[in-house]
């Protein structure tokens, strides 16, 4: 079904490896579009227990065949629960690589995914290991940064999958650092780069924040307030989300 940017691994040594990563602090695995199960059927070998979400009611009929041993949840990845302490494997469609992603860490922050093993595409990668004032930089990069290490895996060539994509595609692992959970990390990246043109003041203060709260908001955490957002790095976005946790917006 190529509405849902199925593309399927076909490379029984690329989902050994994945697997291998997936599993390798022994918790139980939560795979995302297992399609017709080639990474599936490596993670029951290695991993503690493994669920899948699968969309698609006829891989997930598939994978119910194949599989009986898998936890199979035929619903939406966006909005199924994942529940418990787990770690994430997924083969990921460009179209909802981001907001898939963006749920995975914001879930992920409270330390309940320990590690996530995810193949994309190239580009999409990109996001994960921009640096600031690059192009890709933004709430994404921010957010894998400060609750994950992220390593590349491996990289995948087009001929490794079914049906063929036009591009080749990249596997990152993120481990999680533990660190502390900032429950205003988030709402300040979405408003930060709402308009990435504008300065982090002017946005700031589109989302209701007033003046003076500005001044010294930025002032606390030693910032200009006419730089653009995509010029912070992950720690000064942690240390205002921070300051915004301590004294409020």
């Amino acid at each position: 079904n190529r509405a849902l940017g199925q593309n399927f691994l076909a490379s029984d040594a690329a989902a050994r490896t994945i697997a291998e990563a997936a599993c390798e602090n022994r918790c139980p695995v939560i795979e995302i579009g297992p399609g017709m199960g080639a990474l599936t059927a490596e993670l029951v070998k290695c991993a503690q227990r493994v669920a899948a979400i699968e969309i698609d009611r006829r891989m997930a009929e598939i994978i119910a065949d194949r599989l009986p041993e898998v936890q199979l949840i035929n619903e939406d990845g966006l909005i199924a629960a994942l529940g418990g302490r787990a770690n994430i494997a997924a083969n990921l469609p460009y179209y909802i690589t981001t907001p898939l992603c963006m749920r995975f860490l914001s879930l992920g922050a409270d330390g309940s995914i320990p590690a996530m093993t995810l193949m994309m595409q190239r580009e999409a990668a990109e996001r994960f290991t921009a640096r600031p004032g690059d192009r890709v930089y933004g709430p994404l990069t921010v957010l894998a940064g400060y609750y994950y290490e992220v390593t590349k895996l491996m990289e995948l060539s087009r001929d490794m999958y079914y049906p063929q994509p036009d591009v080749d595609s990249v596997v990152l692992k993120l481990t999680a650092k533990g660190a502390e959970k900032l429950f205003e990390l988030e709402w300040l990246l979405n408003r930060a780069f709402a308009m990435r043109r504008k300065t982090l003041s002017n946005n700031l203060r589109a989302a209701g924040i007033s003046d003076e709260r500005l001044k010294s908001l930025l002032g606390a955490c030693g910032i200009e307030g006419n730089i653009r957002a995509e010029k912070l790095t992950v720690a000064q976005f942690a240390n205002i989300a921070r300051e915004i946790g301590a004294h409020g917006k």
